[in-house]
């Protein structure tokens, strides 16, 4: 049986944004989906990532951040798209039924979770589709300083010509986390997980996507 889904709108300060929450049958856990900079919740390779997570059994909810929902082309600042994430976060944990919610997103999306749960917002794990190390060229420009300290499970997926965040650029950051923190490399792949000789829809591509990020939210469901 599909995934149910149903169009909300979430109320984030004095405004709101727009959602889609997909329940399975019969979820064992359910996860927040945050876009990158340049797409919206809409985006092929969302869509097709969360279709396969439902198809898992993981409940999803997809949002825009307030600059999208507005038609702007210009990312929200940090604290817009914090409390954007702590809104969302309460609204899923409110129809989750005790079980696991955890944090996902799309390059400047899982940042945001990232930085989100530095200042306090709680998840059972953090999952990031290509994290944006540092902007392309320029790896003295780290954002990594928010990372230390976290202890919650994260899986940094990561393609082998992503220009955010090379091989060797990464994995060091990930060691210095700890443990908790495991760095899975799509080899090939570029920041939208791409890869050459390979054409792939971008439906396909984020679908693909959701076999490790599953595996590894199991791996760590005992101690949700």
């Amino acid at each position: 049986m599909p995934a149910q889904s149903e169009h909300l709108t979430v109320a984030v300060g004095e405004g709101k944004v727009s959602a889609v929450c997909a329940q399975p049958a019969d979820p064992w856990a359910s996860t927040v989906v945050a876009h990158g900079a340049g797409s919206g919740m809409e985006h092929p390779f969302l869509t097709g990532f969360t279709d396969a997570m439902n198809d898992g059994g993981v409940a999803t909810w997809r949002f825009n951040f307030p600059y999208r929902e507005a038609g702007k082309k210009f990312p929200d600042r940090a604290p817009a798209a914090i409390e954007t994430w702590r809104a969302l976060m309460s609204a899923a944990e409110n129809r989750a039924d005790g079980l696991p919610v955890w944090a996902c997103g799309k390059s400047f999306g899982g940042r945001m979770a990232s930085m989100a749960v530095a200042e306090g917002m709680q998840a059972a794990g953090l999952v990031f589709l290509g994290y944006p190390l540092h902007p392309p060229g320029k790896p003295e420009k780290l954002r990594d300083e928010h990372l230390y300290g976290l202890s919650l499970p994260m899986l940094f997926l990561q393609g082998t010509r992503d220009p955010f965040a090379l091989p060797g650029e990464l994995e060091p950051v990930a060691e210095r986390i700890g443990p908790s923190a495991v760095v899975e490399r799509i080899d090939g792949g570029n920041h939208m997980f791409e890869v050459r000789g390979n054409k792939r829809a971008q439906e396909q591509i984020g679908a693909s996507l959701a076999a490790p990020v599953l595996d590894f939210m199991r791996g760590h469901q005992s101690r949700s």
